[in-house]
Order: C-alpha cells, then sequence, then structure tokens
C-alpha cells in the first residue's frame, strides 16, 4: 500500500466545501484543515503510483478553488493510523 500526504493550497472562501468534497473522492481517507502556508491536508491511500496520479491529478487538483497542491509519498510507517490512543 502507498500512503501520500498532499498539501493543498486553496481559495479561502472554498476551504470548507473543499474538505468536504475531497473526502468523498475514492481512495481519500482523511482530510484535515490547518494552519500554516497550506490549508488542507489529504491523506491519499492506494495500491499503486498511477493510482496515486488519478486521484491527485485527475481528481483533487481539477476542483475549483484550489490553487495548488504539493504532493509527498511516505517511504515508511512508524504507527499505524489505526492506533487506539489511552488518554487515562
Amino acid at each position: 500500500m502507498i500512503s501520500a500526504v498532499i498539501l493543498i493550497e486553496a481559495e479561502p472562501s472554498a476551504i470548507a466545501d473543499l474538505a468536504e468534497r475531497i473526502v468523498e473522492i475514492d481512495r481519500v481517507s482523511e482530510v484535515y484543515s490547518v494552519t500554516g502556508e497550506f490549508d488542507l491536508v489529504v491523506m491519499v491511500r492506494v495500491n499503486k503510483h498511477e493510482d496515486l496520479a488519478d486521484v491527485v491529478t485527475g481528481s483533487i487538483a481539477r476542483l475549483d478553488g484550489i490553487r495548488r497542491t504539493h504532493s509527498m509519498v511516505a517511504f515508511r510507517s512508524y504507527r499505524d493510523a489505526d492506533f487506539a490512543w489511552d488518554f487515562d
């Protein structure tokens, strides 16, 4: 499985709508609104690099309101995303 982090700079008025549309895209597992240089962080999990291209350039980058994207492919995972946090 290939995991990727997609950083998105968006039009300010489009951030909430974009997050809701992006989370519905197949193979997108999570979408976060964040502070800093980028507005949204999107987690994508695919089986092949070609699938990543389809998700990022074929679906996400085509949405109205996106100024730019920056993609990072993960080499290794050090903690399972389903890790159960215990705050007791």
